[in-house]
């Protein structure tokens, strides 16, 4: 795990993390002008500092003709003390100085037949007192459809598999079977949605091929849901497709808050919390003991969806 290139600049970051923040400052702007693009509104920009140290921007975008809410946020935070959620796999670091960054996003939009979608990539180093730096890479995407459509789902996961290609056999595989185990409701016995790709602690390689395959998982969001919401965005619905939708974001919102490292990493790192829970949606309800009519467009979602599947066979064929 430790890095062997460990050369520092003078305030002891690693010297390629301007490498790294160079191209999530370019991510954040790509997918913010895409979005602008799509939805002819402009998302409101706010630059804020940690007290702790680092910072960041949000930018939010509200109440678009497309999207109900987009949030995308950079950030690059650094402190004395690692958090506990980063640290409880790696307890040779615990307590150690750490620097972080990544860009975040969470697009809800307002028409319940376009999925809601996340997508996260990162950079973490630890620097532990008298030992090497231990530097990793994380991230992702999903996606959490409410009304799901096969060739969307397909184009979704063959997208992701395009962006793993490059890295190997069985890369694809083995980071979506970890986002379908990551982004799952314990206590609901469900998945969040339709999964995508998700990985973390990953150093494979050495820096060069390891930060390469986070580029491709970012680089390849926009290919992967642009299509989809472009298809979905003026499809018909109504109250019931509405009532649906606000019922289903409940789900988005406990996975969030009980389970999301991403989540528990902010708060506990002290991170601005209106950019961390930037993710929830803007409306949402619960509904108690709701089931839906067996044989309905919802209960699909759940006898067809919410659980792992090999998309790309299954559907396929």
């Amino acid at each position: 795990m430790a890095m062997a290139d460990s050369s520092t600049t003078a305030d002891s970051s690693p010297a390629y993390v301007p490498v790294v923040l160079d191209y999530l400052n370019a991510l954040h702007d790509r997918i913010t002008a895409a979005v602008e693009a799509l939805d002819a509104a402009t998302f409101r920009r706010d630059e804020w500092q940690r007290p702790e140290g680092g910072g960041g921007e949000s930018r939010i975008l509200s109440e678009g003709s497309v999207f109900e809410r987009a949030g995308v946020s950079v950030s690059h935070v650094f402190g004395a003390q690692m958090p506990a959620s980063a640290s409880n796999l790696r307890p040779e670091i615990a307590g150690a100085p750490f620097e972080a960054m990544g860009l975040s996003l969470v697009f809800h939009p307002r028409n319940p037949y376009a999925p809601t979608t996340h997508c996260n990539v990162r950079f973490l180093v630890a620097t532990p007192p008298d030992a090497p730096p231990v530097w990793w890479f994380g991230g992702g995407f999903d996606l959490t459809p409410y009304y799901p459509f096969e060739e969307d789902v397909l184009h979704w996961h063959r997208t992701a598999q395009a962006a793993c290609e490059p890295f190997g056999p069985g890369v694809y595989d083995r980071y979506k079977d970890w986002c379908d185990r990551y982004f799952f409701l314990p206590h609901r016995n469900e998945t969040r949605g339709v999964g995508g790709l998700f990985f973390d602690d990953f150093n494979d390689g050495g820096f060069a091929h390891s930060f390469s395959f986070m580029r491709s998982v970012g680089d390849h969001f926009l290919d992967a849901y642009l299509p989809i919401v472009q298809r979905r965005l003026n499809q018909p619905w109504g109250q019931r497709e509405r009532d649906f939708q606000l019922y289903r974001r409940g789900r988005y919102v406990e996975f969030n808050l009980v389970y999301d490292r991403g989540t528990l990493f902010g708060l506990q790192s002290r991170g601005r919390t209106e950019s961390i829970l930037m993710s929830m949606p803007p409306l949402v309800r619960w509904d108690y003991d709701w089931r839906p009519e067996p044989g309905s467009p919802e209960a699909r979602l759940y006898d067809d969806f919410l659980r792992p599947r090999a998309y790309l066979t299954e559907l396929a064929e």
